[in-house]
């Protein structure tokens, strides 16, 4: 049975029992303690912990997860993955063990011919917390599981909480035999490579406190509603209906790992090292393809650092196969055609996610390439110092600042006859790593607060929005809190208060709108409202200042917005959507949003593409938008479900989380996107969008600044003062003034070029001087000179190869030329091939005397260069690199 084909059984089989529907959320959560969702359960978290009311009594999903604890086991077990899928149903508050017990067995146990998945009964076994007598009298008496294949474990196996204080509950897990030939019998107690875990039912009905010094937590009572929450892992369920040994081997992930054995001509199961680096390939290669899917793209931090790390892993692993060529586009096609029945997107997005996979791939490849030189440096250093082994801060260097894998150096070293200093690696790596867990630690927040937000909901009810119709209303102040979300009695002149409203027409920031500014007016008394906030779904939150008088709950209020502002702001995110469509028209729909801010009269728009946009794209994409708000379009929005709004190619934004209606803004025919913001009502309204700049802001991304309307033509008036003003000084006409700058530059740069090559000439005019000036220490003829001032680094260089030219090449020669200007010193030392047959490299000598200059240096043997930024060291550097050429020579250095 194929994975889609369970995973669709398993929604159809809870669908017919009540059980609504969720889609997959997407891996990027919203959460600041996760990176990716983990498991089936994150996105109903908020229902568990109170946070929100559960819009419906019981869900099913099959939700997409990536877990990235302890990545470098993946391949090594036949169970374990990056990404995988999690089905599960969720009650909230309504049925409880015997059900979710009684319904797990129906489905596991039903023939497939009757739309269950056909698991032998005789072959299911299933485990209970040490203490629930009741969980494991249902097995025994709603399914006739025999009470010998039913296993009390202890809590570090069967217990269940989120690691923090609040739900908690036992859990049962069901494990099917896979036969005495995969282990010894006895049950999952005994073995659990024999008995694998399919499904894990969370009986959650208990509230637990803060965990001690020792991680213990005590259990402070009974929930006020039992849940149920289960996890039944797809990839390991379809592992044993394809008759297969491990997850890697079933349809959605075998054919990738099967076409890396032909590109590589390694065989699956041969190697036991093949085989974890095959795994590995196969697991995240289609990671890396649901990943970029859900709009993460490759960078230096948090979830964009992951898929890189993903991807490169991948690409090593190819590497160590044999294979120095790109894969990626021979391997993500297939993962794309595995994946694409359960999830469209990952053929209809598949340029935008080629595009960022194979350039991640190149990057690396580079690189590895870069890597190995710094490598091959490092070996000639470690065999001239007569030692046999890399150390561990060399490879920890090779790994954290050029990316180089571990993996790599130990195999490489192991090809020149060297070994790793492995233990002082690995500390280093555990020093790296604790460091970033105490910063992440430092700027960790948990989940926030909400319950007072949450009390006014429950007695008051949501907030209505009425901004979208009107700008000013009657309303009614509902709750009165201060920052810290304690309640408020009453808030006089001068306090700093957060406002409740049971209904309102500011608008609250989101969707990279800027929130409403106004007042709100009660009897007696005003308030300046400068922010709007949700912190809950239902909740608006004005963040105001009482300016005069007194405001308490329970009053009525006039709540008035700034008219002006609102109107800018929803101009520029009229043109957001304008800038958004021209771009995916310019460069194709993998232009995709991702972020935007859009304030009174400007916007910035970030989008993902590999390169930077060309000048006449953007003037283009400039162009077209100003057109359409000459056709004066009609900006319409509306509600509609989630289909209809895929079905008339509404665009949908990568983090944003859409209920079953969505809001649809339409510009005419020309721009349609899913938006809850607020616009302008026709395109003409916006007058004129000047785009100002574009630049990268991250790997992959790259942003647009715009100002609109008045602002745009306020820049535009400036730029066309500037112009004439530049045109009055050239006594040019406008349209010539570019030409007049353009022939100004190419004479001032001819101007430069022959300074340049004056003073180099000057330099070399007293080449054969310095030469001549050569001292004689200890049979090396050493040069070391300070060069005129002005001389560039290249300058530098071809006055030091002059000297060296210039000396006996039958005896070892030296040259150091340090030059300072404004400042800054420069350097270059070059040594003859009689003086590097001597071991005097030039790499070396700089490296001994560039401190004195507060400087940094490197290079060859026989050319390397630095700079300082202490010129008063300079006579001390020079002194430094000739004690340096004479310990050398005389074997005491």
């Amino acid at each position: 049975m194929r994975t889609a084909e369970i995973r669709r059984r398993y929604l159809d089989f809870f669908e017919r029992r009540g059980h609504t529907h969720v889609p997959s959320a997407s891996l990027v959560v919203d959460d600041p303690n996760l990176l990716f969702v983990s498991a089936g359960m994150v996105p109903f978290v908020p229902y568990y912990v109170g946070q929100l009311s559960p819009p419906f009594p019981r869900a099913v999903s099959c939700q997409k997860c990536v877990r990235t604890t302890d990545i470098e086991e993946v391949g090594k077990t036949s169970r374990h993955g990056t990404f995988f899928q999690m089905n599960g149903n969720f009650s909230f508050g309504d049925y409880f063990k015997e059900d979710a017990i009684r319904f797990a067995w129906t489905l596991l146990t039903s023939p497939q011919s009757e739309g269950g998945l056909g698991f032998d009964p005789d072959r299911l076994w299933a485990s209970v917390f040490q203490d629930d007598d009741e969980a494991a009298t249902l097995w025994h008496e709603v399914t006739g599981l025999p009470r010998e294949r039913i296993q009390r474990r202890g809590a570090e196996h069967n217990f269940w909480d989120m690691g923090i204080a609040g739900p908690c509950g036992p859990d049962s897990e069901i494990f099917y035999d896979r036969g005495p030939e995969f282990g010894r019998d006895g049950g999952p107690e005994v073995d659990e490579d024999r008995f694998v875990e399919l499904w894990n039912l969370v009986f959650m009905q208990q509230v637990r406190g803060p965990s001690d010094a020792h991680g213990k937590f005590e259990i402070l009572g009974d929930l006020p509603k039992r849940n149920i929450d289960t996890g039944m892992g797809l990839e390991r369920v379809a592992a044993q209906l394809q008759g297969v040994d491990s997850i890697y081997e079933i349809d959605e992930i075998y054919p990738v790992l099967e076409r890396t054995e032909a590109l590589t001509g390694k065989r699956y199961g041969a190697v036991h090292e093949d085989d974890v680096r095959l795994r590995i390939i196969a697991d995240h290669v289609r990671s890396a393809l649901m990943l970029i899917a859900d709009g993460v793209t490759p960078s230096n931090e948090a979830r964009g650092y992951v898929l890189r790390r993903i991807i490169r892993r991948a690409v090593r692993s190819v590497r160590l196969l044999g294979i120095e060529e790109p894969v990626m586009p021979a391997l993500l096609p297939v993962s794309r055609d595995c994946m694409k029945s359960s999830y469209p997107e990952v053929e209809s997005d598949f340029g935008r996610i080629s595009t960022y996979a194979y350039g991640e791939e190149e990057a690396f490849l580079s690189t590895l390439r870069s890597g190995t030189t710094i490598f091959d440096t490092a070996v000639r250093q470690t065999k001239a110092a007569g030692r046999a082994q890399l150390s561990g801060d060399e490879a920890f260097t090779l790994h954290d600042t050029y990316g180089f894998p571990i993996d790599i150096t130990l195999e490489m070293a192991e090809e020149q006859g060297l070994s790793v200093d492995e233990p002082e690696f690995r500390r280093l790596m555990t020093e790296q790593r604790e460091r970033a867990k105490a910063d992440a630690q430092a700027h960790k927040s948990g989940q926030a607060d909400l319950s007072a937000y949450r009390a006014v909901l429950d007695d008051s009810g949501p907030t209505r929005f009425t901004g979208y119709a009107e700008a000013a209303r009657e309303s009614r102040v509902t709750a009165l809190l201060r920052a810290d979300g304690a309640s408020l009695a009453a808030a006089g002149e001068g306090d700093d208060v957060s406002v409740v409203l049971d209904a309102t027409p500011f608008y609250a920031e989101g969707g990279g709108q800027q929130s409403d500014t106004g007042t709100i007016v009660v009897d007696g008394g005003e308030l300046e409202v400068i922010d709007v906030q949700t912190p809950l779904p239902g909740v608006i939150v004005h963040r105001a200042r009482v300016r005069r008088g007194e405001v308490r709950p329970g009053t009525p209020a006039y709540a008035a917005i700034d008219i002006d502002r609102r109107k800018a702001v929803s101009r520029a995110h009229t043109a957001t959507h304008l800038v958004h469509r021209a771009m995916r028209g310019a460069l194709g729909e993998s232009a995709a949003q991702a972020g935007s801010l859009n304030a009174p009269g400007r916007l910035r728009f970030d989008f993902t593409t590999p390169q930077a946009v060309p000048p006449s794209v953007l003037a283009d994409v400039e162009a077209e938008v100003n057109a359409t708000l000459a056709d004066d379009l009609e900006v319409r929005a509306f509600l509609t479900d989630q289909a209809e709004a895929r079905r008339i190619g509404a665009i949908a934004l990568f983090g944003e989380k859409y209920g079953d209606e969505v809001r649809v803004v339409e510009v005419g025919d020309y721009a349609r996107e899913l938006c809850g913001g607020t616009h302008a009502l026709r395109s003409g309204q916006l007058g004129v969008v000047k785009l100002l700049s574009e630049s990268s802001i991250g790997a992959g991304v790259r942003r647009v600044e715009a100002l609109v309307g008045l602002d745009a033509f306020r820049y535009l008036a400036r730029e066309h003062v500037l112009v004439s003003q530049l045109a009055e000084t050239f006594k040019a006409p406008v349209d010539e003034v570019p030409g007049r700058v353009q022939s100004l530059m190419e004479r001032l740069r001819s101007a430069e070029r022959e300074l340049a090559r004056l003073r180099a000439a000057s330099a070399l005019a007293g080449a054969a001087e310095f030469a001549e000036g050569a001292r004689d220490v200890f049979g090396v003829a050493f040069v070391g000179a300070q060069a005129p001032d002005g001389l560039s680094g290249n300058e530098l260089r071809a006055l030091a190869t002059d000297v060296r030219n210039r000396l006996d090449s039958g005896r070892p020669g030296v040259v150091v030329i340090v030059g300072a200007t404004d400042g800054k010193v420069s350097f270059v030392a070059a040594t003859n091939e009689t003086a590097r047959s001597w071991r005097l490299s030039a790499g070396d000598i700089v490296r001994a005397f560039a401190p004195a200059v507060g400087g940094r240096g490197g290079g060859r043997e026989d050319m390397a260069q630095g700079g300082g930024s202490d010129p008063a060291g300079v006579d001390e550097a020079l002194r430094l690199a000739e004690h340096f050429v004479g310990q050398r020579v005389t074997g005491s250095a």
